[in-house]
């Protein structure tokens, strides 16, 4: 179902709370805002700190996903101590 929003003398218009509901968009957000023919698309976007901005880059990503399927499928070892871990990489 739409909803409807007026648009300000400077421009601004409202998100009805139904979209910012459903689109979990807090007061502080960006916005970003896309322009597709007749239409303005809105996306919802969050700042990353950039001391963490590696961990959304496509290469880091593509090894949390390598990991979440090598944990699930249980290839993963436990070591009591550093030194079981130094002794079993030694064998590789």
């Amino acid at each position: 179902m739409p909803a409807y929003s007026k648009v300000t003398r400077h421009g601004q218009i409202t998100i009805p709370s139904s979209v910012h509901q459903a689109l979990d968009i807090e007061e502080g957000d960006l916005v970003e805002i896309q322009v597709m023919g007749e239409r303005a698309v809105l996306k919802p976007k969050k700042l990353v700190d950039k001391s963490q901005a590696y961990f959304w880059t496509k290469r880091w990503q593509e090894g949390e996903r390598e990991a979440d399927k090598d944990i699930k499928a249980r290839r993963v070892k436990a070591f009591d101590t550093v030194d079981e871990l130094i002794k079993d990489l030694d064998k590789e």
